[in-house]
């Protein structure tokens, strides 16, 4: 009988946390593949999500060679096409993971002052690029790109 009442409180107590956890994305999404630029044999997508309160988050998933967690990536968003090299940098992404291959970023403010909406995202003259490095001259590396918003 003991068991059973244990079992019985674990349950609602399980149950009561799933249903005060407010959902937090509102079903809009947009999703974009990250393309091969190199040697080392990676590629990925990229998807976009508005949450509730109207940010939006950005997830970078590669497929390619797993490393261990002190390895990272550095990913950006920036203005423009791809295939413009002058293109100027956007955004700071969070790095991608060498364990998991993935980065979570909730967009904030661009360098160019705006936040984007949903909608504007989906006009956004962008593309992201994931770096082999943060310096030196494997930064010159690029393992992915992929053009985004308007440019898809």
């Amino acid at each position: 009988m003991k068991k059973l009442s244990i079992a019985i409180i674990l349950l609602a107590a399980v149950w009561s946390c799933s249903e005060s956890d407010p959902e937090i994305y509102n079903g809009k999404q947009l999703e974009y593949e990250l393309n091969k630029t190199s040697e080392f044999d990676y590629t990925g997508n990229v998807t976009i999500k508005e949450l509730t309160d109207g940010n939006l988050e950005l997830t970078i998933q590669l497929v390619g060679a797993k490393s261990n967690s002190a390895t990272s990536f550095p990913a950006h968003l920036h203005f423009g096409s791809y295939t413009d090299p002058e293109a100027p940098m956007a955004l700071m992404l969070n790095p991608v993971n060498g364990a998991d291959l993935q980065s979570k970023t909730i967009l904030g403010e661009l360098m160019s002052g705006d936040k984007l909406s949903f909608e504007e995202m989906k006009n956004f003259d962008g593309h992201i690029k994931v770096h082999l490095a943060s310096e030196g001259p494997d930064y010159q590396v690029i393992l992915v790109a992929g053009n985004v918003g308007s440019n898809f």
